[in-house]
């Protein structure tokens, strides 16, 4: 089956599916591997949700017109945008020599807890010693797969998008 000439509908279910997987496998990695996620981590999570939401109400709603395959594909990508940044920023602590890795921090729960969302924000993207450990999967850090993926997708929701089908 040629993932180039599936459908809109069956697109945005296949990459609901794959976002589903990846938060599955997130889990896993969390509970079973015990790789305990990190602020940037999490909030990598949360781009994979909000995408999955947007590719599941796609793939129901499957709209005909142009404009409205557009919304949800917006969405997708408002998704992707964010877990792009996220993840290269994570990759680029990940790089930093050793001395010049920022001091671990309180968990994510607690900053939400203590400061206001733009403080949190700022306290999480400037990174922490525990954003710096590197642990492969496959021969690739956590966040460079994260990286491969929303590019995969974000690539399968404008294809869907753009291509035309007949009614």
């Amino acid at each position: 089956m040629n993932p180039f000439r599936w459908s809109y509908r069956v697109s945005f279910l296949a990459g609901f599916l794959v976002c589903a997987a990846l938060l599955g496998f997130a889990l896993y990695a969390e509970h079973v591997l015990g790789m305990e996620p990190c602020p940037l981590c999490i909030f990598q999570r949360i781009a994979f949700m909000v995408m999955g939401v947007f590719f599941l109400l796609g793939a129901l709603h499957a709209p005909r017109g142009k404009s409205g395959r557009w919304v949800y594909t917006g969405g997708v990508l408002l998704g992707a945008v964010g877990g792009i940044f996220t993840a290269g920023r994570h990759l680029w602590i990940q790089s930093l020599p050793a001395d010049q890795v920022p001091a671990c921090g309180p968990n994510l729960a607690y900053m939400m807890d203590a400061f206001p969302l733009a403080k949190v924000l700022k306290m999480v993207f400037t990174g922490s010693g525990e954003c710096a450990k590197v642990e492969p999967i496959l021969g690739l850090p956590m966040p460079a797969w994260t990286l491969f993926w929303y590019l995969v997708l974000v690539l399968l929701a404008v294809r869907a998008a753009t291509r035309w089908e007949r009614q």
